[in-house]
């Protein structure tokens, strides 16, 4: 028994060292050529560093990366951004489908380009809900939805109609701009409202959205905004591959005028040979499945043209 007893003892000591030298090795990071040989790899998924571009800007307002602290939020964001890739992928995909009908509005109102892609920070381009009570691919909230001409309710709710939320949008960053002074405050305005922006600034003395310390909400703001912008711009420098045929397309309609009650939308849907849930899909501003009307209000409805869709009888 003390034959074994010594054996079992040696074994354990070998054990315990061999965990020990695991132990300290681990804490060594990796050098350059352990990293960079294929034959060290443990599989095929490699994690990688990613280098921040020298010159980022949000519209034509340069990122002051030279700041560390800049530089270390900044590449926060593009790794968080890069490495979803599920998420990445479904924002490159939709972003053909929403971009063609956001643009030409930003455009016309002299807004930066570069703002559609707050759109896809705030709602990942979907008509999301937040617990707020925001609302659609801008997630406009009521009031402010009202007080720009929407129509909110339980049978309309036109902050899911994406042109006139668009529209909306482009008020309220061409006041914050006007107020504020530059795009990129405009652009954290809309996360943290007019007031709370000149607040901020007011309090610490800054003029500049970089100088502010912010709650992790808006501090992140403008990161994310430009991080997507530079990841949805160069998709391969980041590891996305697809072709046009993986992208959503926007299904082509014609708007159909309507200033009377709608008691059924699903008869009014075969009318027109689709089903109530492609009259859904191309109208999500239509809350229920009737329309009340009573002040006899002109409404567009969009119907997709033929052959985009298989529907039964």
């Amino acid at each position: 028994m003390t034959i074994i007893k010594n054996i079992l003892a040696a074994i354990g000591l070998l054990c315990v060292s061999g965990l020990f030298i695991f132990a300290v090795q681990s804490d060594k990071a990796p050098s350059d050529n352990e990293v960079t040989e294929p034959s060290k790899m443990i599989n095929d998924y490699n994690v990688y560093a990613i280098s921040v571009p020298e010159n980022l800007d949000f519209a034509g307002e340069a990122m002051p990366l030279g700041d560390p602290d800049i530089l270390e939020r900044m590449d926060r964001e593009l790794l968080v951004n890069t490495y979803w890739q599920s998420n990445g992928l479904l924002m490159f995909k939709r972003a053909e489908k929403y971009f063609p009908i956001i643009e030409p509005i930003l455009k016309k109102h002299g807004i930066p380009e570069d703002f559609k892609y707050l759109a896809v920070i705030e709602s990942g381009l979907t008509n999301a809900v937040s617990p707020a009570g925001a609302r659609g691919v801008w997630q406009i909230m009521p009031a402010t939805g009202r007080e720009n001409g929407l129509e909110v309710n339980k049978n309309v709710d036109e902050r899911y109609n994406l042109e006139k939320a668009t529209e909306v949008a482009c008020n309220y960053l061409l006041k914050s701009k006007e107020n504020l002074g530059s795009w990129t405050l405009a652009a954290a305005a809309y996360n943290a409202g007019n007031a709370g922006v000149s607040k901020r600034l007011k309090e610490q003395g800054v003029s500049e959205y970089y100088d502010l310390l912010l709650g992790e909400e808006t501090g992140r703001y403008l990161f994310r905004i430009v991080a997507l912008k530079e990841i949805l711009s160069h998709p391969k420098e980041y590891g996305f591959n697809f072709t046009s045929e993986d992208l959503y397309k926007h299904i082509p309609t014609y708007k159909v005028e309507v200033d009377t009650v709608v008691t059924d939308f699903t008869k009014f849907a075969q009318h027109y040979g689709i089903n109530y849930k492609i009259l859904k899909i191309h109208n999500p501003w239509l809350r229920e499945p009737k329309l009340n009307n009573k002040s006899r209000k002109k409404y567009l409805i969009e119907i997709p043209k033929e052959g985009y869709y298989s529907v039964k009888p």
